[in-house]
């Protein structure tokens, strides 16, 4: 089987992470990413100077049309889809849900939910036995947010990531006999810059304390579950929802 992966917002933190290690084991990787090329091109470039294939896509996941012309470039560059990583998202400003805006909860279950459910649907339709595929994985990359709620910061966003555990089970059982294994990791407080983009910068070092590890976790590690869950190594492993928090 090719092993060609398809890994959203690609270019920065966790989705960095797992495009250099998928690639390191073997995995033909698309980096997508929506604005910040640099970084998605910075990723392309470490892949092809350790000897990999790597291209960078642009496209907003929450938007039908950029997902498919990234599909079928990604058919069209690198071959038929084999792995996929949901792994864009989208934080706000901390607030209580009695100061958020429509606009607000809008955007986060558009890209954070609508987002993943469209590029799985594509992957899929390349993936499934059904539709002539010779099957492969689904990881999704969920949050310790939809155990812990996030209360007084982002409630939108750990109810986002609750709707992405209940899609990853569902879609786990819908394929299981089409060659598709789905699994989500759910990561608790990791050291990427998604806290800054919340307002929250100190966020890791301010809460380390309540992580039965007493640390932040790295993106890299959280890389090392994903990357594995695509492998033939977690060949019997489908429905799982895997933490990655520390203990918290």
């Amino acid at each position: 089987m090719n092993k060609v992966l398809l890994v959203t917002g690609g270019g920065r933190g966790i989705g960095a992470a797992t495009s250099l290690l998928a690639a390191q084991q073997g995995w033909a990787v698309a980096v997508n990413y929506t604005a910040n090329s640099l970084a998605a091109d910075e990723v392309v470039r470490q892949i092809r100077a350790a000897g990999g294939q790597a291209i960078a896509v642009k496209a907003d996941v929450a938007e039908e049309d950029q997902v498919l012309r990234m599909f079928e470039h990604i058919d069209a560059k690198l071959g038929r889809l084999t792995g996929l990583v949901n792994n864009a998202g989208v934080v706000d400003v901390y607030a209580r849900v009695a100061d958020m805006s429509v606009a607000r909860l809008k955007r986060m279950f558009d890209i954070n939910v609508m987002g993943s459910l469209i590029c799985a649907r594509e992957a899929v339709r390349r993936m499934s036995t059904q539709y002539g595929g010779e099957g492969g994985s689904i990881v999704n990359v969920s949050s310790a947010a939809s155990r812990l709620g996030s209360p007084g910061q982002y409630v939108d966003y750990a109810a986002a990531k609750g709707a992405i555990d209940a899609f990853t089970l569902g879609l786990a059982k819908e394929v299981a006999a089409e060659g598709i294994r789905v699994n989500a990791v759910r990561p608790g407080l990791i050291d990427t810059e998604i806290h800054a983009s919340g307002g929250l910068p100190n966020r890791v070092k301010d809460l380390q304390h309540l992580v039965p590890m007493q640390r932040g976790g790295t993106a890299e590690e959280v890389a090392q579950s994903i990357v594995w869950l695509l492998s033939d190594a977690a060949s019997y492993t489908t429905m799982s929802l895997i933490d990655v928090s520390g203990g918290r």
